[in-house]
């Protein structure tokens, strides 16, 4: 049950430092179950204390805290794991650092050979993307939701869809197979009410609970 249900992801430009706290707040309030902590900047002591104020945050709510990209980051302030990348530490490194009770992710595109292999490394769960548009993330290149909606079933791992999510569209991932949804743009945009962003996580939930 850990890894179910709706995973809110930070971003530096959408979350910025001032506001990171109380938007990240306001997403639990609405039932975010996962959160991942995402900023590529290099200022480390600024990452340092937005993590450890997202983790008492996560703790507070009981919601499962995730570092991204970062492994000593994810050790320094006890997060309950970290989200890696195709080109970031590799698994098993990772793993051995970390220990058997952190959870690990893996970034597999739309590649279920990626997945697999992250699987048979140790990872705990999977993420697939983007299926749809994202200006979060231009670039990435596009996954197949047939193709992985088929393949999902033989991954004995929860899997997590993200990019250009929206709302409109979580009964289809939901429908193929997906435990998590991954939204960062659609729930963190519209932030300058911070209600907003209660009622759509909201919203998200229930479309987890008709399925």
């Amino acid at each position: 049950m850990r890894l179910q249900g709706l995973y809110a992801i930070t971003d530096n430009l959408l979350t910025p430092a001032p506001y990171l706290i109380e938007r990240a707040e306001q997403a639990l309030l609405g039932g975010v179950r996962i959160l991942q902590y995402r900023d590529k900047t290099t200022d480390k002591q600024k990452r340092l204390d937005e993590a450890l104020a997202l983790k008492a945050l996560c703790t507070q709510y009981q919601c499962t805290f995730i570092i991204n990209d970062d492994i000593e980051l994810c050790m320094e302030v006890k997060a309950d794991g970290v989200h890696l990348g195709v080109t970031d530490a590799n698994i098993h490194t990772a793993r051995q650092q970390l220990g058997n009770n952190v959870i690990i992710g893996a970034t597999c595109h739309g590649s279920l050979d990626l997945a697999h292999k992250a699987v048979v490394d140790g990872a705990d769960y999977v993420a697939f993307g983007r299926f749809y548009s994202s200006t979060t993330k231009p670039n990435a290149e596009a996954a197949d939701l047939q193709s992985i909606r088929n393949g999902l079933a033989n991954l004995n791992v929860p899997a997590v869809a993200i990019g250009g999510i929206t709302l409109s569209k979580a009964d289809e991932l939901l429908e193929s197979g997906f435990s998590m949804l991954a939204v960062i743009e659609d729930i963190f945009k519209p932030a300058s009410i911070t209600s907003n962003i209660t009622s759509r996580c909201s919203a998200y939930c229930d479309a987890f609970a008709r399925h």
